[in-house]
């Protein structure tokens, strides 16, 4: 079956990668409402796409996402009640639930500026890395609006508070480095290897076994709002639930390979997946 085609968005393959990117470069990959729209089918459908195995969010020409289109989605639908609420439904639900409860493992690959409410999305994947060069920022103070939806939450989820307030109040842009110094990215690297270094987190990825990698991912977001007893409960409960469902990690494969075959060791060799 062909891939969808949409105006705004732009879906790409390598091997089991999608590369979900943003088309708008004219405008810098601002969020219009039909972008939103897009971007909500797009999701929900990849979801259940057996094709990937890892999702790339990116974005064309020199920008990521220059947050949301202010000309088209706050003036725009002011006055048009019904879109209004259509287009913060499918903004919310594909920048937060549908990118933080993706199946398979997402990577925010940022090239140029990622603004405002970009921040969301960029806080929905579980992996970002970003080139050196690229430009964060948090613009709202200049347009007398704060960082609204959930933006602001995502910041203080994301970064220590001190940082959270200090470039949401001023304003202030930063670069790679300085968003993987204070915990915003894993990595930054440089421009013309993104792509590649991107893709390599990717293949890492998949070499690992699906249903562990998306069980842990699961079990760190879901900790985190837990005291330890909460933790510890439902960590069990996840690793029951996880030998249930995989064979591969019932019959101890992992294990095996590590105590009677000698054939992995951390760090020193990758895991060999089952076969079949």
């Amino acid at each position: 079956m062909a891939d969808k085609q949409y105006k705004n968005i732009v879906i790409e393959r390598e091997g089991g990668i999608t590369f979900l990117m943003l088309n708008r470069p004219d405008k810098r990959n601002a969020m219009s409402p039909e972008l939103h729209f897009d971007m909500d089918d797009a999701l929900d459908w990849l979801a259940t796409d057996k094709q990937t195995e890892v999702l790339i969010l990116g974005g064309k020409g020199d920008a990521w996402c220059a947050g949301q289109d202010l000309r088209l989605y706050f003036r725009g639908t002011q006055n048009d009640p019904e879109m209004k609420y259509k287009a913060n439904n499918a903004s919310h639900n594909w920048r937060w639930e549908r990118l933080s409860n993706f199946p398979k493992p997402t990577i925010a690959m940022i090239n140029g500026f990622a603004f405002g409410g970009a921040f969301t999305q960029l806080c929905a994947c579980d992996f970002a890395i970003a080139a050196e060069d690229a430009t964060f920022g948090l613009s709202e103070v200049n347009w007398g609006i704060i960082p609204g939806g959930i933006v602001s939450w995502n910041l203080t989820d994301m970064l220590l508070p001190r940082h959270a307030l200090y470039y949401a109040v001023t304003g202030e842009p930063f670069d790679g480095k300085r968003a993987m110094e204070i915990g915003l990215i894993n990595f930054a690297v440089p421009k013309e290897k993104l792509r590649e270094e991107t893709v390599k987190l990717a293949n890492k990825l998949m070499k690992l076994n699906t249903n562990v990698v998306r069980f842990t991912r699961e079990g760190i977001k879901a900790v985190r709002d837990m005291n330890a007893n909460q933790a510890r409960d439902y960590l069990r409960s996840k690793q029951d639930s996880l030998v249930r469902n995989d064979k591969e990690i019932r019959e101890q494969v992992g294990m095996k390979q590590f105590l009677d075959e000698k054939s992995y060791r951390p760090g020193l060799g990758p895991f060999k997946r089952a076969e079949g």
